[in-house]
């Protein structure tokens, strides 16, 4: 860039005065100025788009090593997932017997461990209202909705005082 010092500025601003003179020298100052800040937005705005391109490809790098990284593990766990399958096929293989092969309760009191009834719900959900009064039939037949204070209401029903 250019090397602008304090006596390189003074001798510009005396040459200025001279040629442009003291009466138009103050707007030609104002216009310099707003030039020079289209100027400087205009440059940022330019950095500011590279770094913005710089930093989009290097998310799409990284989007594509997750996407590699994913895929090598789903490869992984399918044949993880395949020859498990083989192993387990092959170790239960010998254990089918000729009998049914279902296991009825019967089966556990002589084996020895008790059976427990199964869970049924109560059909019961306790965080809702089963018997809710609706808004309109409170309003209707003049059931409170709102606590009010005990003062609150004695000063709501006074009877109001006739000014003497």
């Amino acid at each position: 860039m250019i090397d602008l010092g304090i006596s390189k500025l003074a001798l510009i601003g005396v040459v200025a005065l001279v040629v442009i003179g003291p009466e138009k020298l103050p707007r030609v100052a104002r216009t310099v100025g707003t030039l020079l800040g289209k100027a400087q937005r205009y440059v940022a705005d330019v950095k500011a788009e590279v770094n913005r391109s710089m930093e989009l490809e290097e998310l799409k790098k990284m989007k594509d090593t997750v996407e590699n990284a994913a895929r090598d593990v789903e490869t992984s766990l399918h044949t993880t997932a395949n020859e498990f399958e083989k192993e387990w096929s092959s170790a239960t293989a010998g254990l089918e017997s000729s009998d049914s092969g279902s296991f009825t309760p019967s089966d556990a009191y002589s084996i020895g461990s008790p059976v427990y009834p199964e869970y049924k719900h109560p059909k019961k959900n306790f965080r809702l209202k089963q018997k809710a009064v609706p808004q309109w039939f409170k309003a209707r037949n003049g059931i409170r909705t709102r606590t009010q204070s005990g003062a609150a209401r004695v000063a709501r029903f006074r009877p109001k005082s006739k000014p003497l």
